[in-house]
């Protein structure tokens, strides 16, 4: 009995011993129902074995998807180093390259650029500051040194010059706004390298370059001497670069003499000169400057009373901008021309068509801080601009312009300038380049006539001048041809609420009697069968730039714009016709040089618009306004055996008058009114506009060849209809 007492305990034993767990905590279980467990402190070492049985499964469930996505880690650098490996190491020879080269002058901002016309005579230079406003790291204020640590770079005196953690960061936080969030984690020492050798241009090269160039710099310079540069370099808008300079510009004391909360308020400019400028938006810049003094109180480079004092400070900014130099006509444009092209460079994108009316005034915020950014390097970057602006033209045109704008004198009481103003564009139709702009009227004695280019900065309604380029050449590249019998519809009855246009008549004439003498019920018509959308999306694609939502309906058939157009515009536009439908984005430029002489400049392709067919219509029934419709009072074929051609624009009141005429040599669109539009009984498209027109044209074509346009069309002026549908 006693035996098999023994037999049936040694083999529970065997059966407990085989269904020993392999788990922590079931072993501990079983070591203490055993009597196998001679420890102590059960209960602790139970919830020990938990945790533990706990991390284990964790690894377990984490090990294949870790060991997966090292994998794919892996085999994605060995892809991209074999995919991207020459492009990397050019980058890196680049980086090598532009460091090495660098010196101290590298890093400051007072170089000079020179704009020339075309034949390449000096018409003016452009600068910033000199060497009188950089600072040596000494004489930087200690507060701007951690005031600048303390926003834009924490672990500036540790990090080789990137900062990954940063990168990661905003990496994740971009997935997972899904594109909303693309916050920069860019190092003071990539800030500098981005300002100093490369471009504004948002893309993966350049970030590559930029982070290559920066660790580079870490490698040359001291920390102290790359906050010294980016100090200096650092951009405080209306054209201050460096501390030292906006020191002076806002506060009229050398930095040295800032105190702590007006060091903080002008470290907050450099991250969006523009958004936190102090004349324009000093609420934004103070909001920005009470961020960085807690920033710095947090990383304890202040103390409590000093952010309290700083933060409670009332700050008295000067109260104007100071002075600007203003340069003739043709060099503001050319500076446009110049700063929309690095715009261009550094990656912005122009917009022509927008969705909303908000859509484009954040569009134009947008471009307004860009332009600003892109100006500034255009006067401090050393360039060589080359340009079309032909001198000769220039004053021949701005002569024309005087003279017969001349029996009005009357000036305005506070800025001198004349009331009655007028503007010019003229272009080469042979390269699509602007050879003489207008921008006014001219008063040698007044330093700020030239503080407005209108050709290229008023935007006024066109009136009649748009209809070829937005109703009816349209219309030819639909079914319409010059001699499509059209209604002179009643505009008052079509602009009645709840008005059924389609439904309207009137007198009964071809599309080219209609253009000819400016019928404006004619052209509400044609555009409402063509629809606004289908007319102004041509103005669109000729980069009109101010072309809005509310401007979608038929009043723009006769110019009723929300803001208008340009002489620079429409001479384009016009242009067009004379190229067969192929637009030329307007400009002066002809080159552009860097510093190093590298070329930068690129033509512009053209784009067709038109086709050449609709081109040679519209050319065809233009060449009829000045035989026979609105501008025969000018008599053009009395003095030139030039074909010529072109629109009278006046819109209602008299208060912008217009004409935009074309030869095969050149195009010359002029405008005439009042800077604060009022009525001028005499204005007409047909009078001083045309006049202007005509002896500016015969200036410049004086000399040439008396030739026809060349098309491409066999459009004549038959006397067959055929009804639109």
């Amino acid at each position: 009995m006693k035996q098999k007492r023994d037999e049936r305990t040694t083999m529970k034993k065997k059966q407990k011993k085989s269904k020993r767990p392999g788990s922590i905590l079931e072993e501990v279980i079983y070591l203490h129902e055993s009597g196998e467990d001679q420890k102590g402190g059960y209960p602790f070492r139970l919830v020990g074995a938990f945790i533990l049985d706990f991390l284990h499964f964790l690894w377990i469930l984490i090990k294949w998807p870790i060991i997966v996505i090292t994998t794919i880690g892996i085999l994605g650098c060995v892809v991209v180093f074999v995919r991207y490996g020459k492009e990397i190491n050019q980058y890196r020879v680049y980086a090598d390259k532009a460091v090495n080269d660098s010196t101290k002058n590298t890093f400051k901002k007072n170089e000079t650029t020179y704009i020339y016309d075309d034949s390449k005579t000096t018409i003016a230079k452009l600068s910033e500051n000199g060497d009188s406003t950089y600072l040596a790291y000494s004489d930087i204020p200690k507060d701007a040194v951690n005031a600048f640590i303390a926003v834009e770079d924490r672990d500036f005196w540790n990090n080789i010059g990137v900062d990954f953690k940063g990168i990661l960061r905003v990496s994740v936080d971009y997935v997972f706004s899904r594109g909303d969030d693309v916050a920069g984690a860019s190092t003071i020492t990539q800030q500098l390298a981005r300002m100093t050798f490369l471009t504004r241009e948002v893309s993966i090269e350049r970030k590559v370059k930029e982070m290559m160039i920066s660790i580079r710099m870490t490698q040359k310079y001291t920390k102290e001497q790359i906050m010294e540069f980016y100090v200096n370099d650092a951009y405080f808008n209306n054209g201050n670069y460096g501390l030292e300079a906006a020191a002076q510009a806002y506060f009229g004391v050398s930095a040295k003499e800032l105190d702590l909360s007006q060091i903080t308020y002008l470290c907050a400019i450099p991250n969006r000169p523009t958004y936190y400028d102090p004349y324009d938006h000093p609420s934004r810049a103070l909001t920005r400057r009470d961020k960085i003094l807690k920033d710095m109180y947090e990383m304890k480079a202040i103390t409590k009373s000093e952010y309290e004092k700083a933060v409670t400070e009332t700050l008295t900014v000067r109260t104007q901008k100071q002075s600007t130099q203003f340069f003739n006509y043709e060099t503001t444009y050319a500076v446009h021309c110049a700063v929309e092209y690095l715009m261009k460079q550094d990656g912005f994108h122009f917009k022509y068509e927008f969705s909303t009316d908000s859509a484009y005034k954040k569009y134009q915020k947008q471009y307004e801080e860009q332009y600003e950014l892109e100006r500034n390097a255009l006067y401090s970057n050393g360039y060589k601009i080359y340009t079309s602006l032909n001198s000769n033209a220039q004053d021949s045109l701005q002569s024309e312009l005087d003279d017969k704008l001349s029996f009005d004198s009357e000036v305005d009481a506070k800025s001198g300038i004349y009331k009655l103003q007028g503007a010019m564009t003229a272009i080469d139709n042979s390269t699509g380049k602007v050879i003489a702009i207008i921008g006014g009227r001219s008063q040698s004695a007044l330093d700020s006539t030239y503080s407005l280019n209108r050709a290229f900065q008023s935007y006024r309604q066109p009136g009649s001048s748009i209809k070829p380029i937005a109703v009816y050449t349209p219309a030819f590249m639909k079914d319409y041809t010059p001699d499509t019998i059209v209604n002179s519809i009643d505009v008052k009855a079509a602009n009645k609420r709840g008005a059924d246009v389609s439904k309207l008549t009137g007198a009964s004439m071809t599309v080219r009697n209609a253009v000819v003498n400016s019928i404006n019920g004619a052209a509400y018509q044609v555009f409402y069968k063509i629809t606004p959308d289908y007319g102004l999306s041509f103005l669109s694609s000729m980069k009109f730039d101010k072309i809005v939502p509310s401007d979608h309906t038929l009043s723009a058939a006769l110019g009723g714009l929300t803001y208008g157009v340009t002489t620079v515009q429409m001479a384009s536009a016009y242009t067009t016709f004379v190229n067969q439908g192929d637009f030329r984005q307007p400009t002066c430029l002809v080159s552009m040089q860097n510093d190093d002489g590298d070329e930068l400049y690129k033509e512009t392709a053209s784009t067709p618009v038109y086709t050449s067919d609709a081109s040679a219509e519209m050319i065809d029934v233009l060449k009829g306004v000045l035989t026979s419709g609105t501008a025969k009072s000018i008599k053009w074929s009395a003095d030139s055996k030039i074909a010529a051609a072109g629109k009278t624009g006046t819109t209602n009141d008299s208060k912008d008058g217009w004409f935009c005429g074309f030869t095969p040599y050149y195009t010359i669109s002029v405008w005439v009114g009042y800077d604060t539009p009022k009525t001028l009984d005499s204005l007409h498209g047909g009078t001083y506009p045309a006049q202007i027109w005509k002896q500016s044209m015969l200036d410049l074509t004086k000399g040439d060849d008396a030739v026809d346009f060349t098309t491409s069309s066999s459009s004549d002026s038959s006397d067959s209809s055929t009804e639109a549908n």
